[in-house]
């Protein structure tokens, strides 16, 4: 049984976070701030075409300029010549006779004395290409008459059958149908892909700017030929990743350890921004079809769905990606009937991946879009029809996911209704646009549910593992397979430990990823690192406080059961001593404690040929209400107030949480608004932050207004869920509804910027 809150001395308070200080200071340790004696400088040779034959590489010219030590090829590769963690169809380096499939492709490695010298013999390696016709669009990889790979232009397919929406649609009132794009967007997180390969007797030691280093770990060893004992990876602090530094790190590693490898030297290599945007995946554009039933009353009969995802040139995580906009397309809501169809089509364009949402603010975007323009033809207020169909404990999801524990959906939507002040909000709305000629403001309303960890799709990768000792002096190691990226995990494991060790939070202390501590934890992704690694930590913690237990009930003559370790004492009634003190007499006694733990997830029933089953272990829900303004002038939209309510199972880290959603609207708020990318050819003209817009403190709402429903999950830590993905998700809906609302006039596409707005406007 949990303790209560108001008992806690860690959970649920306000603490500092753990890695405050280094990063303020300017003391952690990024890639690119390592230094080793001997050290040399990568740079990549990209391919200058969408999709070419590659005839002749020369690098005479390059090998001839001072300073250069290696130019590689695919001659040059001792292992195998292929990188996918799902699919194995991107090859390390472009082969003579194989094809360039993107503006983007390697052909060849540099590695010199210094970066500018790199640079140059980089530029300076020749090849000859034989121009081949590109693959653009979606519509035009289905029509498959040009293959951007020889299997053809569909990777996967994947699909839902609940219920018999043709049925359903016959016993509809009203029925919607309506077709929605999303669009890409980069990741922008302010360090660049790096990755530091360093030679050692033994192997090889990779240390990098990534959220999975066990992926870095299968990757390396099958490009160099060795096996995977010879390679350690080492998490340097990372600079933000959002997705994007889930595998495409280890392709970074590849080409940096063949460096290496040949040079028997440390090398570096480290993107610039135009680099990295123009190598790296994106979030996957989507664009869907939907028919959705109603009755008269505004509940939900049948939902069918058609939708079609640009991969890009090779698959990445893009099936994994799949599965999660096949299971969110229908939304947060009771649906009797749906049917869902999915297909990730080849394209020469930059490959897409992982991006916080993974998949689902796409399919959000459209149903929410959906709800919204129904609530209007019905008469019902949006909220209202969103409680009207919203799930519940003995509520099925879309997927036939009986629901049987912390379902906190409908609270999520009465939550923010009350920070709202949802009726009086509406009377100032409207009263503001009868002001006001030339700027309209709108409410945007969305709801949201999101499947917390891997989920059916992933159960083999769904486990984390955790290493906790307990010094000398008191102080608390912790080693987990999960990683730090900006988001507070650290500071989450830390409280989690603290608490269930009874040490004060200050003693923890959270150690960066090293693959030689701990089994491969799966990725640091999916909202899974405070439920998984937190679990593996507080059982780790559990297993040594028991022997800290057992000694002090032994040494003073006590009950065990009545023994309490709380905020670095432990007692028995007036029998008192430091928790130093006790583990210092258990080191004397030769006492372990040092103890390593494993938390996987409980089986789902999963059948992939319906799409039916337990999808998830369990499940997050928003509800976010925005007010938005439009210039109808100009088509210029600012965000003027945020209202959201997430249902997190346990609020650990409350200071925590609040920074998630807050950074997570933002980034969701910058997907709907600004954040376009621009091509010609397949080639990203939008490189770099003078040309890519993200948003700026100047474009955040001046109000930000966000509140917690705690449904604790039973098996969570502390009864804890996931709010890393799920702080994203409602904001390109909320806002896209919020634009809608004021003009007037349906969005259907994001990002909704501010051309495509004064569009809209001016359509008769």
């Amino acid at each position: 049984m949990e303790t209560k809150t108001s008992e806690m001395t860690t959970i649920g308070k306000k603490v500092k976070r753990v890695d405050a200080i280094q990063k303020v200071k300017g003391e952690s340790k990024f890639v690119s701030d390592y230094e080793f004696k001997g050290m040399l400088y990568g740079a990549l040779v990209l391919s200058k075409h969408s999709r070419a034959r590659v005839k002749r590489i020369n690098t005479d010219k390059a090998k001839k300029i001072n300073g250069v030590k290696v130019v590689l090829t695919y001659k040059d590769i001792p292992g195998e010549n292929q990188l996918g963690e799902v699919v194995e169809d991107m090859p390390c380096l472009v082969p003579i006779g194989e094809e360039v499939r993107y503006f983007g492709d390697v052909v060849a490695l540099v590695a010199a004395e210094s970066q500018q010298i790199a640079n140059m013999a980089a530029d300076a390696v020749e090849v000859e290409y034989e121009d081949l016709p590109p693959v653009l669009s979606i519509e035009e990889s289905l029509k498959n008459e040009i293959k951007v790979h020889e299997s053809g232009n569909i990777l996967t397919s994947k699909k839902i059958r609940k219920g018999n929406v043709e049925e359903g649609f016959k016993q509809s009132d009203m029925i919607i149908e309506d077709d929605f794009f999303a669009d890409y967007q980069e990741h922008a997180y302010l360090e660049t892909q790096g990755i530091f390969a360093v030679p050692e007797p033994s192997g090889m030691t990779i240390y990098g700017s990534m959220q999975c280093p066990y992926y870095v770990q299968n990757a390396v060893p099958k490009i160099l030929g060795i096996s995977m004992n010879s390679i350690r990876i080492v998490q340097s602090d990372t600079g933000g990743a959002f997705g994007g530094k889930e595998d495409v790190p280890s392709y970074v590693a590849a080409q940096c350890a063949l460096l290496a490898y040949h040079t028997k030297r440390p090398v570096l290599l480290s993107y610039s921004r135009e680099v990295d945007i123009q190598f790296t995946s994106k979030r996957h554009p989507i664009k869907s079809h939907y028919k959705v039933g109603f009755k008269k009353d505004g509940r939900l009969v049948a939902m069918e769905i058609k939708a079609h995802m640009d991969i890009g040139a090779y698959a990445t995580l893009s099936p994994i990606v799949m599965y999660r906009s096949l299971v969110h397309a229908a939304g947060a809501y009771d649906v009797p009937n749906v049917k869902v169809d999915i297909d990730g089509v080849y394209t020469n364009k930059v490959p897409c991946g992982a991006f916080r949402g993974f998949g689902s603010p796409q399919v959000l975007f459209a149903i929410e879009s959906i709800m919204d323009e129904s609530s209007k033809q019905l008469g019902i207020d949006p909220i209202d029809l969103r409680l009207k169909n919203a799930l519940k404990v003995g509520s099925k999801t879309s997927t036939d996911h009986l629901l049987t524990e912390s379902v906190g959906a409908v609270e999520t939507i009465m939550h923010a209704i009350k920070l709202a002040d949802y009726e009086n909000l509406k009377k100032s709305v409207s009263e503001f646009n009868s002001k006001n000629r030339f700027k309209k403001r709108g409410i945007g309303v969305s709801h949201i549910i999101y499947g917390v960890a891997l989920g059916a799709a992933g159960q083999s990768l769904d486990a984390a593992g955790a290493l906790v000792q307990i010094q000398r002096d008191g102080s608390v190691s912790i080693h987990v397979g999960n990683t730090e990226m900006g988001q507070g995990m650290k500071t989450v494991l830390a409280m989690i430990a603290a608490e269930t060790l009874g040490q004060k939070f200050e003693k923890i202390s959270v150690e960066n990823t090293d693959t030689s501590y701990v089994q491969d934890s799966g990725p640091t992704v999916a909202s899974r690192a405070t439920l998984f690694s937190g679990n593996a930590v507080k059982e780790a913690c559990e297993q040594i406080k028991s022997k800290i237990l057992s000694m002090f009930s032994k040494i003073k003559d006590v009950d065990e059961e009545e023994v309490t370790i709380k905020d670095g004492v432990i007692f028995s009634g007036d029998v008192k001593m430091t928790f130093e003190e006790i583990v210092g007499i258990c080191y004397n006694s030769n006492v372990n404690l040092i103890s390593s733990s494993w938390f996987k997830s409980p089986k789902l029933n999963w059948d992939p040929k319906t799409g039916l089953g337990e999808a998830y272990l369990t499940y997050s829900y928003a509800t976010q209400i925005v007010v938005v303004e439009v210039d109808m002038l100009t088509g210029r939209t600012s965000v003027v107030d945020v209202f959201t309510s997430h249902d997190v199972g346990k609020a650990l880290n409350p200071v925590g949480l609040t920074g998630q959603v807050e950074g997570g609207f933002v980034q969701g708020m910058g997907y709907a608004l600004y954040e376009e990318i621009k091509m010609r050819d397949g080639k990203i003209l939008t490189d770099n932050f003078s040309t890519y817009i993200i948003p700026t403190i100047n474009d955040i709402p001046q109000s930000i207004k966000i509140d917690f429903v705690e449904d604790e999950f039973s098996q969570g830590p502390f009864g804890a869920k996931g709010i890393g993905e799920p702080s994203l998700m409602p904001a390109p809906a909320a806002v896209a509804n919020g634009i809608s609302n004021a003009i007037g006039k349906r969005v259907k596409s994001i990002p909704a910027t501010q051309e495509y707005v004064l569009n809209l406007i001016e359509e008769e």
